[in-house]
């Protein structure tokens, strides 16, 4: 008789050990406790259907006591579709707090689109400010400014889902201080009043389409950089010069080629009047067997010969000379 009463108090043992490990009886007292009606069926419907009651449960209890409406098929859609229910939760509680419009539905689907609920509902309460990267513009005259800007934004909940983040309205602030900046006359007009870019930049309705409301834009700081506009001058020379330097090359060349191609067809020419003159020799001694020329017509003739070689002398230095100039200042 006692072995067998000593299996049925283990057999009543066990049972209550996976009883109470399968049914969460403790949370259900802590929902009783707090005055929120859950059945245990229910929670073991949660355990088979493997939601973690704790994640529902809590939740529940902290929606109820902060006057949030919320039912447990809401919250365990919500864990089930991949949200954070915790996290809604205490969204609502803070746009509760705060006298704001946001309903579950809509808290959950801006959970379910990888928006943080909480974060955005605490940034409509209290603005960020979102600091820009330095910004190079370049004025009108040529010189460049590098100019910070702090934009203070306010999350908008009706934008929220499908609207741009951050990054956009840094890029269009960007944006804005560029084109701002670059067109005013001089860079000292920016400087003496620098909140006009601020001005100008906020009627541009930088916001539209983004998850955010800019409430204000103001510039940090403004530097001057490098002067653009003469660096573009002197880069410009300098390409002016080389191409100015390669075109003269270029005529330069085709001097020297034209020369050489000179001096070729001169040196024909001389070949010629070389080979002439040696049939010279041979005509005068036949004028002189034949009587057609005299002695003294002969002596004559080597004057005449003689006074031409030496023009003709004189004339090739002076060519020369006036060659090496012309060598000289083609090399220039």
């Amino acid at each position: 008789m006692e072995p067998l009463l000593i299996f049925i108090v283990i057999l009543i043992v066990l049972l209550l050990v996976v009883i109470f490990s399968f049914v969460p009886i403790g949370l259900w007292i802590s929902a009783l406790a707090a005055g929120v009606e859950i059945g245990i069926l229910t929670l073991i419907g949660m355990r088979l259907r493997r939601v973690p009651p704790h994640r529902i449960v809590i939740p529940l209890i902290k929606a109820q006591k902060a006057g949030v409406d919320a039912t447990i098929d809401k919250l365990e859609a919500h864990y089930l579709a991949g949200g954070n229910v915790d996290r809604v939760i205490d969204a609502l509680i803070a746009a509760h707090r705060a006298e704001m419009t946001l309903g579950f539905e809509r808290a959950a689907a801006i959970d379910l689109a990888g928006r943080n609920v909480l974060e955005a509902v605490q940034m409509s309460v209290n603005p960020r400010v979102i600091e820009t990267p330095e910004i190079a513009a370049v004025a009108k005259n040529g010189i460049e400014l590098k100019v910070k800007a702090r934009v203070t934004v306010r999350a908008n909940i009706d934008r929220l889902i499908g609207g741009a983040g951050e990054a956009t309205i840094i890029a269009r602030v960007g944006e804005g201080i560029v084109t701002t900046v670059g067109s005013d006359v001089s860079h000292e007009a920016v400087l003496e009043n620098p909140d006009r870019i601020s001005k100008v930049v906020l009627e541009k309705g930088l916001d539209s389409g983004t998850a955010f409301e800019i409430l204000s834009i103001d510039i940090a700081d403004v530097d001057v950089g490098r002067n653009i506009g003469a660096r573009l001058q002197i880069d410009q020379a300098e390409a002016d010069k080389n191409i100015a330097q390669a075109k003269a090359a270029e005529r330069r060349f085709a001097a020297i080629a034209r020369e050489h191609e000179m001096r070729a067809d001169v040196e024909k020419m001389r070949a010629k009047v070389v080979e002439a003159e040696a049939e010279v020799p041979k005509a005068l001694a036949e004028a002189l067997r034949e009587g057609k020329l005299g002695v003294m017509d002969y002596y004559n003739m080597r004057n005449i010969m003689a006074d031409t070689d030496m023009r003709e002398s004189i004339g090739r230095s002076e060519k020369v000379e006036d060659e090496d100039k012309q060598d000289d200042e083609l090399q220039d």
